[in-house]
């Protein structure tokens, strides 16, 4: 396994109620202690070093109160940092992908996965549950090609990005469920205030058994795979989920906020970072004039986890909006998850790490101003001006009667800025960029970051 570095982590487990327990790690001569409640359960407080590659070994006593002993011992645990991965079906894709639905670039990934000796990865399998448990399977694997195929594809890119850099090990717990809602990880008690989530769940059938349940139910994913890990002391969150919430938009922020919030507190391990996906390209359904592009209902989420993601403290959102193939617009797992586990680590080297020369972020709109016959835009994260200069893809412009054309779009050169226009529209009102389900663009920044979809009016 990975612990983080430099922390003071949990171990917990199980003996005989009483039982005093004495952990004692290679890598210092303390011994760190805790003694069994009435239920046999414990739970110690462990310093760790800075990370590296050496591995090392813990060895677990318990002695009862007859003064008998016995001991388990933890082979090749490394020290490195610890993310803690979940979401839906784009989070769980494993390297080898899905049916019919291949990740770029995975046969070379894994058949040189053994060179990445530093990071691990551990699985949890799906696991359902009507109420919280104390453990939950899966094991930690090693970085080879027998195991990286299985390895989340995004997860395994944050950490082969992260490993580089920090030059220590690097622990992926990858835990999500392909179709859950967001509401599927979070408590009981919080969903059942949620006047539109039906909370009368009832064991499947078959027994608690992965797929035996539905993906859409509510809280039992929480209950069965997320809060048997709340003690493993991790470095932060990586979320990478919305499919399931498209069309429920308005109630998707606040929601995420509460999610963050209440995992911090479960971790209790401070302000953690939670870092975001936006919502992949895809087309959900088409629009009332039979645009390929499909309606705005993803846009909408979009929109939504972006406001989150700025109002959720220690927080911070990746643009996927560039990563789908023409071809993708009915294909909801994208296969271009390499820049999306990079594009999370570069956010995490920024903004937890302290490596402020690696940016993070492409523009962001910021204002509108109307000259004449165009609309002349304006952005945040604007250091390096804009790329391309002419050729823009993904803007729309409207009049007052709220009828949005294609429009054409260029930077004008040093001036940052991009104007956009159409012929068809004499007096401009407001203006879309990829706010569309499937609606790749190609306006970018600094480093060729993305520009994140927008839109300057708030019609409905």
């Amino acid at each position: 396994m990975v612990l983080r570095q430099n922390s003071e982590v949990n171990m917990w487990g199980f003996a005989g109620a009483g039982s005093r327990i004495a952990i004692s790690p290679d890598w210092c001569d303390s011994t760190f202690s805790a003694v069994c409640d009435s239920d046999g359960k414990w739970k110690a407080v462990v310093s760790t070093p800075a990370g590296s590659m050496m591995p090392h070994r813990v060895r677990i006593t318990e002695t009862d109160f007859r003064e008998a002993s016995d001991s388990i011992r933890l082979d090749n645990i490394l020290i490195g940092e610890v993310w803690f991965c979940s979401g839906q079906s784009n989070m769980e894709m494993p390297l080898d992908g899905f049916w019919d639905c291949p990740v770029e670039g995975s046969a070379e990934e894994i058949a040189l996965s053994g060179k990445h000796d530093g990071i691990r990865m551990v699985s949890i399998p799906k696991t359902g549950a009507l109420s919280p448990q104390s453990t939950v399977g899966g094991s930690w694997k090693t970085c080879c090609p027998e195991n990286a195929g299985q390895f989340s594809a995004a997860g395994y890119h944050f950490a082969k990005a992260l490993n580089a850099v920090l030059n220590v090990p690097v622990g992926i717990i990858s835990c999500s469920w392909g179709g859950s809602s967001l509401e599927g990880w979070l408590p009981e008690d919080i969903v059942s205030g949620y006047p539109d989530i039906d909370c009368r769940v009832s064991e499947p059938a078959e027994g608690n058994k992965g797929w035996n349940w539905d993906a859409h139910t509510p809280f039992v994913m929480y209950n069965g795979m997320l809060f048997p890990l709340k003690n493993y002391t991790v470095s932060g969150f990586l979320w990478y989920q919305g499919e399931t919430n498209v069309g429920r938009h308005d109630t998707y922020a606040a929601r995420l906020q509460t999610l963050a919030a209440h995992w911090r507190g479960l971790w209790a391990q401070g302000e953690l970072p939670f870092y975001l996906v936006e919502l992949v390209p895809y087309r959900y359904g088409e629009s009332n004039d039979g645009n390929r592009k499909g309606g705005i209902s993803g846009a909408l989420l979009r929109e939504v986890q972006f406001e989150a993601a700025r109002s959720i403290p220690n927080s911070g959102i990746v643009c996927t909006n560039d990563l789908a193939y023409p071809y993708e617009d009915i294909q909801i797992h994208p296969c271009r998850k390499k820049e999306v586990g990079q594009r999370l680590a570069w956010l995490a080297l920024n903004r937890t790490y302290g490596f402020g020369s690696i940016d993070c972020e492409g523009p962001v709109f910021r204002e509108m101003e109307i000259v004449g016959n165009e609309a002349v835009l304006r952005f945040d994260n604007d250091r390096n001006g804009f790329s391309p200069w002419h050729g823009l893809e993904g803007f729309e412009i409207a009049g007052e009667d709220r009828v949005f054309h294609k429009a054409e779009a260029f930077v004008v050169p040093g001036q940052k800025c991009v104007k956009v226009s159409s012929e068809a529209v004499d007096k401009p009102a407001a203006v879309r960029y990829c706010f569309r389900d499937f609606c790749p663009g190609n306006l970018t920044g600094s480093r060729n970051l993305p520009a994140f979809p927008f839109r300057t009016d708030d019609w409905q």
